[in-house]
């Protein structure tokens, strides 16, 4: 396993955190203020030598940058230009020999939590998902319509994934259910193997291994995991309890899933891919402006991760 850590730009406090903590690989969230142009190569150049010089080499970026991302899941007029700047995208990647692009189908609604103040062991506040407490939007969009945006999505981009080595890593969706009048399609197993394996099959298309979200959808990880070992191009290593109806984040030792057992069983599906630690409680102190993105929780999460690593 590569050890990563996930990282906004330009730098904050978490940059600090993950190099005191060891982590010299980065999941990169590219530039999001207007200025950054996602098919300058000299744009990138700058972000990618910041980092560097840092000393975190960029291995993954995500997500897929919502300006494009969002238009293409939606099919709406601006699909078309959003594509070919993604593939535009794929070249400069391959220069920078950053390999991997984790993406979702989520259209409309991303990740979605209904509470962020949850209280977790010892005050540490946590989201959550309350079916019973979500508010529908106006967004309205079937499965069929999803089915259709992700076929004609792969076909533009595939070929070009296939030409320049960039993985395509699909995050299933979370939560996991219908929200409102917005359907979801990446919410189960089957769904998901048809995703990466029967609509536009290629060995650049897998999947990035949500396994809280695996857990929340039903599906038994100890099945799923070695069914997707192949395709499994990067881990988001998170812990959580509940049901698809009401369900909360948790420390990484605190949930339902054995995270240790887990990490042994990635070793025995010889899954040797960059992983990270997903969605950390907010700790004394802080204010909740990054919801499971803060910073100090980051601290206990990333060792204990490097702890399982290192141990199995």
């Amino acid at each position: 396993m590569l050890l990563t850590d996930y990282f906004r730009y330009p730098k904050d406090s978490t940059w600090d955190i993950a190099r005191q903590c060891g982590v010299e690989h980065g999941v990169i969230r590219l530039p999001e203020d207007g200025s950054f142009d996602l098919t300058n190569a000299s744009h990138w150049q700058k972000v990618y030598d910041d980092f560097v010089d840092f000393g975190i080499k960029p291995v993954i970026i995500e997500p897929m940058p919502n300006e494009l991302h969002d238009h293409i899941k939606a099919g709406d007029e601006k699909r078309d230009e959003s594509i070919e700047k993604v593939i535009k995208m794929f070249p400069i990647m391959d220069k920078l020999d950053i390999r991997t692009i984790c993406f979702n189908w989520m259209a409309h609604i991303g990740w979605c939590r209904t509470r962020a103040d949850i209280v977790e062991r010892g005050g540490a506040k946590v989201t959550g998902f309350n079916m019973a407490e979500f508010v529908p939007t106006d967004a309205c969009i079937t499965e069929k319509e999803l089915w259709d945006n992700y076929e004609y999505f792969l076909k533009a981009v595939i070929p070009y994934a296939e030409k320049y080595g960039i993985n395509l890593a699909l995050h299933p969706d979370d939560p996991p259910t219908k929200l409102g009048n917005v359907s979801r399609i990446m919410t189960s197993f089957a769904n998901i193997d048809k995703a990466i394996n029967g609509v536009v099959p290629s060995k650049n298309l897998g999947v990035t291994m949500c396994q809280a979200t695996y857990h929340i959808m039903g599906e038994d990880l100890y099945k799923v995991i070695p069914a997707l070992a192949e395709k499994i191009f990067f881990i988001h290593f998170r812990n959580t309890t509940g049901t698809i109806q009401n369900y909360r984040e948790t420390f990484h030792d605190n949930g339902a899933i054995d995270m240790a057992d887990i990490m042994k069983l990635y070793k025995k599906c010889g899954v040797d891919v960059p992983i990270r630690v997903d969605h950390v409680p907010t700790m004394v102190g802080e204010d909740m402006v990054n919801q499971g993105y803060d910073a100090i929780g980051r601290f206990f999460a990333i060792g204990y991760l490097k702890g399982i690593m290192q141990a199995v």
